[in-house]
């Protein structure tokens, strides 16, 4: 089965390969269409083809300057057209880039996937009719939730579930027993304010913060003082590896602005247990596999004392990592792959009738 993956910004970088590779050992013939990751280095490809058709200047010219959405709009038209030229058996759509400009030109011609990562992007959440629209020129909408499959029902999207595969990893375990770690992108979603009021109930504890900043961090340094760690930027590798080796416990207190964490996924593939805020499909790991604790969503006090009964209470805190090791084993991207391949070819089956 030929396959053609297609994630134009680059957003998912390492979920794009994972699949990607994943599905190629599962028997597919895969091509990964996406353009070149901005921040640092995507993996090689394994077992799959990758192109970078979409925004070849403005990725490259422009990081983060608002001067590069003109030239991007541009060089979004020429590389959809290309896109769609493509005659895949699937065509499975991660992202996408420019959903005004898509409703527009995204009129695929071969059985399509969406996956709905953040189920109402932040900056079009409000347009619930374009992606109304948008969804529905998908054969197949993918969510990694049941909170994202009851979301998209209010739009009249029926969409499968699949669960998110966590990022396996193995790191040795250097932490100190009070290591909280706030781990990813840094975002006013993400509740770093929340994690350091938290941290501030809790005699002993410190706070690592390992991640790239998209908002201004000044006044949450200062909040925090001593007993805070900043490794700020886009980390490699090794790292990534560093920090959750020293982590005891990762904090998830975002707001509802997205369906599931990619660096929950991470902590938890990791061996680390999670406290996090009941929101989105967020919780649904944490809860099937005992692997932390889920509060309401806003309630500091709540975070404070789920971390506190990890960090003081050993017998919690083993339990609460073996239900990590449990997310490990059973969210494969193997499984993903399976679940992946029989919904293309339902897809298939239904095309050639």
């Amino acid at each position: 089965m030929r396959v053609v993956i297609a994630d134009p910004p680059a957003f998912t970088p390492a979920y794009d390969h994972e699949l990607a590779s994943a599905l190629a050992q599962a028997g597919a013939d895969v091509e990964l269409v996406t353009s070149r990751f901005r921040f640092g280095d995507a993996p090689s490809p394994d077992g799959y083809r990758r192109s970078e058709p979409f925004y070849p200047l403005s990725s490259r010219l422009f990081e983060r300057s608002r001067l590069r959405i003109p030239m991007k709009v541009a060089e979004h038209v020429p590389a959809t057209a290309a896109l769609l030229a493509r005659k895949p058996d699937v065509l499975h759509v991660q992202w996408l880039a420019a959903p005004e400009l898509d409703a527009r030109l995204f009129r695929p011609r071969v059985p399509t996937v969406f996956t709905a990562h953040d189920l109402l992007p932040r900056r079009t959440a409000s347009k619930r009719e374009l992606w109304r629209r948008l969804l529905r020129r998908f054969d197949r909408v993918v969510v990694h939730s049941e909170h994202g499959r009851e979301t998209l029902i209010e739009l009249g999207v029926d969409a499968r579930v699949i669960p998110h595969p966590v990022f396996a990893s193995d790191p040795p375990r250097g932490d100190d027993g009070r290591t909280i770690l706030c781990f990813g992108v840094i975002r006013p979603y993400k509740g770093l304010g929340d994690a350091i009021a938290a941290l501030e109930r809790i005699d002993g504890a410190r706070l690592l913060v390992a991640g790239d900043p998209l908002e201004p961090v000044d006044g949450y340094r200062d909040r925090a003082g001593d007993r805070a760690e900043w490794r700020l930027g886009y980390l490699p590798e090794r790292e990534v590896e560093r920090a959750f080796s020293e982590a005891t416990v990762a904090v998830f207190p975002y707001r509802p602005e997205l369906d599931q964490s990619g660096a929950l996924l991470q902590a938890l593939g990791a061996g680390v247990p999670a406290v996090a805020y009941d929101v989105g499909g967020i919780a649904e790991p944490v809860r099937r596999f005992g692997a932390g604790r889920v509060v309401p969503a806003g309630d500091v006090e709540s975070l404070a004392d789920s971390i506190r009964e990890l960090l003081d209470e050993p017998a919690a805190l083993d339990e609460a990592r073996a239900g990590a090791r449990r997310a490990r084993a059973e969210l494969t991207w193997g499984a993903a792959a399976r679940a992946h391949l029989e919904l293309y070819r339902e897809l298939a089956a239904e095309a050639r009738r």
